[in-house]
């Protein structure tokens, strides 16, 4: 349990921001309430006795401010590109593990790429997209894969009933636009590499309630920047349900509403993570509800661990390289059902 301890959160008042603050208080944890706007924030700490320091990455002052007497950082405001570098770095100064809920390809590269050296020699502690996107198709991917030391193949699926993106998601979607330009990206032989086709049309075989449904291939989400950084797989893909792909891609699909007492909206979720080694298959499947939601419970059993020292690294590290992936997905209960089939 948080046992009181203070954690910042940046970004406290968006949307997941305010998952995660309720499942920080829900489990013992402080959260002191950290973003750029001021007005937000105090509208967010009203009547909850909760203290909020704003904050603008161009302020490191105000940043160390805001980190003061915390024991950890979450970082929960995008665009990422922009607030994942000076977080880190105000991380670093104040001696405390950094999370993050980025689900932005380039912001993922880029930490691994800046500050993998820093943080490994400092023995600090910086997990970047420990979400839905990247977090939990890691875990899975690393539980699938058991006592393999190396594949040929992973492959994640994303079955998503509906997709109604968050304001934070479609400017986090213009961003990775504007730095990629026409470009998306798939990791292939090892390598990163940049495509200007259309990725293709598939149908994938979802395990029941779910069943064959048509996905767009080579969709490119976080899990592909997470998996290889640890594990020895040349072709990592993800996929998603054509239909999400819709609703994101329509700009009058509406934001998620809330569909239950907690806030969650009525989104579902199966995400099926397959590793495949010369022609043998192994598999790690989760279904649960709002994409959005279930990050809290992730970040928040993440932050957990790196404080009671149950981790296996230190540095920038994904979610399937410091936990051990089966006990952290069996913890995730009842936000997420599991079944593994090694």
């Amino acid at each position: 349990m948080g046992s009181g301890r203070q954690v910042a959160v940046f970004g406290a008042y968006g949307h997941t921001g305010r998952f995660v603050v309720a499942e920080l208080v829900e489990r013992g944890f402080v959260p002191v309430l950290s973003g750029r706007d001021a007005d937000r924030l105090k509208e967010l700490a009203a009547g909850t006795g909760l203290e909020a320091r704003p904050a603008t990455v161009d302020d490191p002052a105000a940043l160390d401010r805001a980190l003061a007497g915390t024991v950890a950082v979450v970082n929960c405001a995008g665009p990422f590109a922009s607030t994942t570098a000076p977080v880190i770095e105000a991380a670093l100064r104040a001696g405390v593990p950094y999370l993050d809920v980025a689900a932005e390809l380039e912001a993922n590269i880029d930490t691994f790429a800046h500050f993998a050296d820093r943080a490994r020699e400092s023995g600090a502690v910086v997990v970047p997209a420990m979400a839905f996107f990247g977090g939990l198709g890691d875990l899975l991917a690393t539980a699938a894969m058991g006592d393999w030391k190396e594949a040929d193949e992973v492959h994640i699926a994303y079955g998503l009933s509906s997709w109604h993106p968050t304001a934070g998601t479609r400017l986090s979607g213009a961003v990775s636009r504007e730095r990629r330009g026409d470009r998306r990206l798939r990791y292939t032989g090892g390598e990163w590499e940049y495509r200007t086709d259309a990725p293709p049309t598939l149908t994938w075989d979802f395990p029941q309630p779910l069943g064959p449904r048509p996905v767009i291939g080579e969709f490119t989400m976080a899990d592909v920047v997470t998996v290889p950084s640890h594990l020895s797989v040349p072709e990592v893909t993800t996929y998603m349900t054509a239909d999400a792909v819709r609703d994101i891609a329509d700009p009058d699909t509406p934001a998620p509403s809330a569909a239950d007492g907690g806030g969650r909206s009525d989104q579902t979720f199966l995400v099926d993570a397959v590793v495949r080694r010369g022609g043998v298959e192994r598999r790690a499947v989760a279904h649960g509800q709002d994409i959005y939601a279930v990050t809290a419970p992730l970040v928040v059993e993440a932050l957990d661990r790196v404080l009671a020292g149950r981790t296996r690294t230190t540095g920038v590290a994904a979610a399937g390289e410091i936990f051990d992936a089966p006990d952290f997905l069996r913890a995730l209960a009842p936000h997420v059902t599991l079944a593994l089939h090694p």
